[in-house]
């Protein structure tokens, strides 16, 4: 390959330096033609469409169900003004399956349609959620033929202004709490688990348990418009967004580090009234004019093991996926960023972007349909249709029986299931999580037990403490609170946002945890010595972050927060 075409441009790199960005690292590169597309890739890796008209014309998001069914939202191309959009339905949720095994995808039954514009999927313990504004909608195949027959309304915003934007999701979080971002500028009312109300024009990303039980938010802001939240291994939320900053210096998008009750920026009207302990917090990657939407958490390594970790990004405007590499630092992180995915047409917007059961890389390319509201994206093209690919390593074995499908799950030993939580597969740790979990507080002995061994992985522990809060049970916070005397800051942290959950109501939560409820909304964490001495698991708290191996691990410092 000559050495010109592993290197960008120099038209491009002046284009870029005129943004204010430039890329972080340049790699050797591989090169695909897909017709239309011209694709570039690190070495190493291979791109090839899975699916494309007729199963799938237009896909903005996705999700896969534990049985390695994919369900896409698919836009009919319409861009009317969302009150007709709203009275004629015009787009369908699809599931596509592969018979064959081969990768690419060759069945599909129309799941749901008649859909307000979908904007965002999540397949979660035999249900569909899927937000279409103003609502977001429960979806279930009670029949198993493949089309939902059951559709409630799951969370009502009751607001839907001009762009649509007033919801994306949701997303589940490694707390079983099922999280979405409202962006749109128009008054919602939310009424919170300790009673309080939320009544403002801000953006922001609330979170509720599956049943409906609770109801918290997570951030506000100033941005227009939040999109897709992602999870690292230790609870960590970020997200992505457009207008974190006014537009200059090549600032406007970016990737956000969400602190519990943080207040973030772009400066505006919207966030006069909230509460402030400082500054507002800033976002944790600026994009330049990406306009982002889809994020993913690498969490098998199995497509590369330097993945595992890092975020992944999908920019509508700049043709592209971003690898994201988290670096902690102050209290937060940074980013070290570099191109994964580019394609030279301009036809080219990934909205979506997910790992497979086998750890390749699913792109969902939307096509050039989207015009509504997007500032960079005038020219209506209903006719190029989008499409779906997958990036595989050129190297190493796919895993056999990446779902799982033929595991007798129900006669595994809760020891087993333990096991299974770490498998390589993620599918595989997600079910062995989910049956623990449908197996109820019976489980907590195992799970203690296996946290108290000797020689358990960082790792293992973290499957374990996540199960533990998902239960919801009070005898899990006896385990839970022995985590913080853990000196691996990442498990401390999972603890703590664990506890800090309020899955633990205050009529079960022992006394002695009152403070820490009260620390964690205020996010004011593992801070030593300035911690107030509210109770007793305050003063425990500050006399455990001393020997914390990281001081500089996220949460472990104040922060201007709501």
């Amino acid at each position: 390959m000559p050495l010109l075409r592993q290197m960008p441009s120099l038209h491009w790199l002046l284009a870029c330096s005129a943004l204010g960005w430039l890329p972080c690292a340049l790699m050797p590169a591989a090169e695909f033609d897909l017709a239309p597309h011209h694709f570039t890739l690190p070495e190493g890796f291979t791109i090839e469409k899975v699916a494309a008209t007729p199963l799938v014309n237009r896909p903005i998001v996705a999700d896969l169900d534990d049985q390695g069914y994919l369900y896409v939202a698919d836009s009919s191309g319409s861009n009317d003004k969302v009150t007709e959009q709203l009275k004629e339905r015009p787009h369908r949720l699809v599931r596509l399956g592969d018979s064959d095994g081969d990768g690419i995808y060759d069945e599909q039954t129309v799941f749901a349609d008649g859909l307000m514009f979908p904007e965002g999927v999540l397949w979660h313990r035999g249900a569909i959620y899927c937000s279409t504004p103003p609502e977001i909608l429960r979806l279930v195949d009670t029949d198993a033929d493949g089309v939902a027959d059951l559709r409630e309304v799951w969370m009502d915003g009751q607001t839907l202004t001009g762009c649509a934007n007033d919801l994306h999701g949701p997303y589940l979080g490694r707390d079983g709490w099922i999280y979405w971002a409202k962006g749109a500028f128009a008054e919602q009312e939310h009424r919170l688990f300790d009673g309080s109300v939320v009544r403002d024009r801000a953006a922001h990303i609330f979170r509720m348990l599956p049943d409906g039980r609770e109801k918290d938010v997570l951030i506000s802001g100033g941005m227009d418009n939040p999109v897709e939240v992602a999870f690292n291994d230790a609870g960590e939320a970020f997200f992505t967004t457009t207008f974190v900053s006014h537009p200059r210096s090549g600032q406007r998008d970016g990737l956000v580090h969400a602190l519990y009750r943080g207040v973030y920026p772009k400066e505006h009207g919207v966030l006069d009234g909230l509460s402030l302990t400082g500054p507002y917090l800033g976002a944790m990657t600026h994009l330049g004019p990406a306009a982002p939407s889809g994020l993913m958490h690498a969490e098998s390594g199995l497509l590369d093991t330097s993945f595992r970790g890092d975020l992944f990004s999908t920019q509508f405007n700049l043709k592209r996926i971003q690898r994201h590499e988290l670096v902690a630092e102050n209290g937060s992180f940074s980013t070290i960023d570099s191109d994964f995915l580019v394609s030279d047409h301009h036809d080219f917007h990934p909205t979506d972007i997910l790992e497979d059961g086998d750890g390749s890389l699913l792109v969902l390319d939307t096509g050039g349909w989207y015009k509504l509201c997007c500032p960079t994206s005038q020219l209506y093209k209903p006719d190029i249709l989008g499409a779906i690919y997958r990036v595989s390593s050129k190297v190493g074995a796919k895993p056999a029986d990446p779902f799982g499908k033929q595991i007798d799950w129900k006669a595994l030993h809760e020891v087993t299931l333990i096991d299974r939580l770490i498998d390589p597969r993620t599918h595989v740790s997600r079910r062995a999580m989910d049956e623990l979990i449908l197996r109820g507080d019976g489980v907590i002995p195992f799970l203690a037990d296996r946290l108290s061994q000797d020689r358990v992985s960082l790792r293992l522990r973290q499957k374990v403490a996540w199960t533990l809060c998902q239960l919801h049970s009070p005898d899990a916070m006896t385990p839970l609170l022995g985590l913080l005397e853990n000196p691996e800051a990442e498990l401390a942290c999972v603890a703590l946002h664990a506890l800090g959950s309020p899955s633990f109501t205050m009529e079960t939560m022992p006394r002695g945890l009152l403070g820490l409820r009260h620390f964690f909304r205020a996010s004011m964490v593992l801070s030593g010595s300035t911690l107030p001495p509210c109770s007793r698991i305050a003063w425990k708290i500050a006399s455990i972050c001393s020997n914390l191996e990281s001081a500089k691990y996220n949460g472990l410092r104040p922060l201007g927060v709501e």
